[in-house]
């Protein structure tokens, strides 16, 4: 078996996968929420199968780990219809470290996952934190795509969204130079 970490999955998969076309394509269609990562993660799929093609290939989204968030968690207060056409939810990310974290509380704890509410942080050039009830992520500081959330390495993290108009009217940024700045130059 070859394992890939795929960042985004949408709302698509709450475990690791079988990649078949259905998956391939659901990465893809992903890809412009998280276009610093999906584009490269796909690249490795693609490769790995050309040179392991006898095996199966898993993907484990870190947005799985999220799904279990309730829609009042991962619902924007945006209008429902364009929320739903544009895909415009909370997903967050970092699910795999906190999949391991989780396991190793519940270990050292020596309790079930059920038995488990914390907050977990995943700190690093890229930072979240989740929130665990029950064994379950019920809120998470990371949004839609990996910007949101607390400060990190290169992102903006939280930010009032006049900021963005404000830029775009006053410093004449363009949403491509917009998304540079945010995540790559802060």
């Amino acid at each position: 078996v070859v394992g890939h970490r795929v960042v985004h999955g949408g709302a698509h998969f709450s475990k690791a996968t079988i990649v078949d076309g259905n998956v391939i394509e659901a990465i893809q269609d992903t890809s412009k929420l998280a276009p610093l990562h999906n584009p490269p993660n796909l690249l490795g799929i693609t490769v790995a199968q050309g040179v392991f093609q006898n095996v199966p290939h898993v993907a484990v989204f870190d947005t799985a780990f999220h799904q279990t968030m309730p829609p009042e968690s991962y619902t924007y207060a945006i209008p429902k219809e364009v929320a739903q056409a544009h895909g415009i939810r909370k997903y967050g990310f970092h699910g795999s470290s906190y999949t391991y974290v989780l396991d190793v509380l519940c270990k050292y704890l020596g309790k079930q996952k059920g038995e488990i509410n914390a907050i977990i942080c995943h700190l690093g050039n890229g930072a979240s934190m989740a929130c665990v009830q029950k064994g379950r992520c019920v809120d998470t500081s990371m949004g839609m795509t990996p910007l949101e959330g607390l400060v990190m390495g290169t992102r903006a993290g939280d930010l009032d969204a006049g900021v963005l108009t404000h830029l775009s009217e006053y410093a004449a940024m363009s949403p491509k130079e917009m998304d540079a700045f945010l995540n790559k130059q802060s």
